[in-house]
This record gives C-alpha cells, sequence and structure tokens, in this order.
C-alpha cells in the first residue's frame, strides 16, 4: 500500500518534540511497521529522522517565513498549494492507496487532489484551528480560514477528531457531516513504562508533581503554579513541582513562582526529546493536566502518557478527560481554573498510597487496552473502503 501523509501545517514540525510532532511520528510509524510504502509532504521538518522512520519518503513543500500576519497567511496557501505536483507525481509512478492530512489552518489541497483523482483520503482534526488562531495568534483572514476548513472537511472521505468537541466543530463546517467520527489520541506503550520503583509511602517527603507540555496560555500552568502556592503553606517543603517542556509562557511561569516565592520548588526542563519523557516520568509522583475551561476541545497526549507510566493523575473536567479517566476511576477530577480543588486532589493522593497503588495496574491496563498507536491508527483505518482494511491488525472497537 502507498500511503502519503501530508502536514503542510508550517508550526509543527514532523520531526520535532512538540505534541503534535509526536503525534504525526506515531500514525507514520504504525503505517510503516504494517508495511506500507510512506510519503511524508511536510511543510517543516525540524530535526533529523527519528529511528524507526528512515523509509519514509521526504517531500518537502516550500517554507513559510515568519514576518508579518498578512504575508504569512498567503505564504502558507502557497505552499499548501504545492502539495499538488507532489501528490501528481507520485501517483504518475504508481498508483496511490491514500492520502492521509493533519488538518492544518490553510490546507485544503491534499484532500481536494485525492477527490478530484479517485484516491481515499483521510482528514485528522486534532483542533477546532481558525478559532484557535483567532483567540491565541493573529487571523487577518478568518473568512478565508473558514472556507478552507469547509473545503478539507468536505471533501475527505473520513474526517477523524480527536474529542467531540472538535467533532462538532468539524461538522457545523462540513457539506457531509455524517463522514465526522471521534478517534481519541493514543501513546506509545512500548517507550512509556511504569516506573520500577515502588509507589511512594503516604506523606513521604519530597512529593513530587508533574506536568508535561508545552507553556502555552490554555495549558493552565498558572493554576498549577497557585496550587502548588497552597500546598507550600499547608506543609512547607513536602511537595516539589517538576516541569517538563517549553513555550512562549516560560518566562511568565518563571516571574509567577519568583513572586510568590515557590521558584526553588519547581524545577523546569525545556524541551526534551521524546525518548526522554519516559525517566522524567518515572520521577513524578502525580502527574497533572490542568486545563481551564475554555480548553474543552483537547485530547492531550500527555495524559495518555502519564496513563501509560501507571501515574495517578489529577485532571480538570473537561472536554474528552472525564471518559478518558472513566469518570473518575482512573483518577481525579477537579473543577478547572480551581487552585484549591487541585491542591487538595494532590494532597489527597499523596495521603492515600493504596489508591495511588491501583491506579498504577489499573491506568497501566487501560492504556494497553485502548490507547496504544496500533490501536488508534486501526480505527481510522476501519473506517476507510474495505480493501483498505487490510492494514488493521488489532480488533477496532464499535
Amino acid at each position: 500500500m502507498r500511503v502519503v501523509y501530508v502536514c503542510s501545517d508550517p508550526g509543527i514540525p514532523v520531526f520535532g518534540r512538540k505534541g503534535a510532532s509526536v503525534h504525526v511520528q506515531s500514525v507514520l510509524w504504525v503505517l510503516v511497521q504494517r508495511g506500507a510504502e510512506v510519503h511524508l509532504v511536510a511543510a517543516r521538518t525540524g530535526g533529523a529522522v527519528p529511528p524507526g522512520l528512515e523509509s519514509v519518503h521526504l517531500h518537502e513543500l516550500p517554507a513559510v517565513p515568519a514576518g508579518a500576519a498578512p504575508d504569512r497567511e498567503r505564504a502558507a496557501q502557497r505552499s499548501d498549494a504545492a502539495v499538488a505536483p507532489v501528490l501528481a507525481a507520485l501517483a504518475a509512478a504508481a498508483p496511490l492507496d491514500l492520502v492521509y492530512e493533519r488538518y492544518s489552518l490553510w490546507g485544503r489541497t491534499a484532500t481536494a487532489w485525492a477527490t478530484a483523482h479517485n484516491v481515499p483520503s483521510v482528514l485528522e482534526v486534532n483542533a477546532p484551528l481558525v478559532d484557535e488562531q483567532a483567540s491565541h495568534r493573529v487571523l487577518v483572514d478568518r473568512t478565508a480560514a473558514e472556507a478552507v476548513a469547509g473545503a478539507a472537511l468536505s471533501a475527505a472521505d473520513v474526517v477523524v477528531c480527536v474529542s467531540e468537541p472538535v467533532a462538532t466543530w468539524a461538522r457545523s463546517r462540513s457539506r457531509r457531516p455524517e463522514r465526522v467520527a471521534v478517534v481519541a489520541n493514543g501513546v506509545d506503550t512500548d517507550r512509556v513504562r511504569p516506573a520500577e520503583r515502588p509507589v511512594t509511602p503516604a506523606h513521604a517527603v519530597p512529593f513530587t508533581v508533574g506536568f508535561v507540555g508545552t507553556l502555552k496560555p490554555w495549558h493552565g500552568v498558572e493554576t498549577l503554579l497557585d496550587a502548588l502556592v497552597l500546598l507550600h503553606r499547608a506543609e512547607p517543603g513536602a511537595y516539589r513541582l517538576l516541569l517538563v517542556g517549553d513555550g512562549p509562557q516560560a518566562a511568565a511561569l518563571q516571574a509567577r513562582a519568583e513572586a510568590a516565592g515557590i521558584a526553588a520548588l519547581v524545577e523546569r526542563t525545556g524541551s526534551v526529546d521524546p525518548v526522554e519523557i519516559a525517566p522524567l516520568l518515572h520521577r513524578m509522583d502525580v502527574a497533572v493536566a490542568p486545563y481551564p475551561e475554555t480548553a474543552g476541545y483537547f485530547s492531550p497526549l500527555k495524559v495518555y502518557e502519564y496513563l501509560a507510566a501507571g501515574l495517578p493523575v489529577v485532571a480538570s473536567e473537561v472536554g474528552q478527560l472525564p471518559e478518558l479517566l472513566d469518570r473518575g476511576r482512573l483518577g481525579v477530577l477537579v473543577e478547572p481554573g480551581r487552585a484549591d480543588a487541585l491542591a487538595s486532589a494532590v494532597a489527597d493522593l499523596r495521603a492515600d498510597e493504596a489508591r495511588r497503588r491501583f491506579l498504577r495496574r489499573a491506568t497501566r491496563e487501560a492504556t494497553m487496552d485502548c490507547h496504544g498507536w496500533d490501536r488508534v491508527v486501526d480505527r481510522i483505518l476501519s473506517r476507510l473502503p474495505a480493501p483498505h482494511h487490510s492494514m488493521t491488525v488489532c480488533p477496532v472497537a464499535v
């Protein structure tokens, strides 16, 4: 099977360290393992080819340079248009069996080309990018961005969204909403495993609270810092915070910690390679996903990694997180934006060693049963016409 994976998003270095990068690499890896001839069409690479993807054929799109927002938007559209001749050349060499595109703000060419040439297509939607760009960055031509989204969502044979809120957004913009389905994210269960050390005893000092992810405004790390202030006030020196990742809010979060007098309790690793994540997770006693109420569309990779590592999870009760944590059986759900609720949940878990021991087993088992990347890709491919099911090997959940 010949598969073309398209990522025309200039914000995603496909061989990089971001969560989106890991997502791309994980899907590619499964396709390679299934024996597919995989071609990657990308606007940004961001590093060397990761291990296991050496057989992937890379086709680079024109770069989108930094600059004024209007110029960058036009450059991104030109870069996306360059997908068509790449697909045409590949199809001229041998028939294509699948075009798989990760939805980007200005990406419409891949699905349009696939429809015109009768090649099955999948569009993977990870966020409502038009809304996200308008709210958190700069979007000059929203009308054009909405048109791109509508065209791509309507052209694809299968549209898979990482959460129900994202699917609702996609259906409202597609002329064929019946083709939109929810397929949540996954995790590499071989790379991320539970720590071999025993569960930390109740009330042990220090107790390490962890967060993994890009430091962005919609990830709620400010609330986590405020919770650490409350925990430190209740029991000075008992808690530490390990922040794994980097991002645009790093300096502001550092300043916030210093102003609150807790900077000495916070360790920030900066950006790390995906292969370095597991050892850092093993240093944590509890992991946190403190999303604000406005972040309900997420299906965060970090939470899947927490679960695969057997960590107790404290997460905001937003989006897909209640379902992912089995309504509280596999973690603790708290009201978003409430530092006091977050602090209380962490303190309760610290005191309850038996609960943490149970969660180590239960979260790992749930991850192995449902959330490995092979199963995620199976669910996606199962929605294609029958001949393409030959690439699936795991039972598909219905």
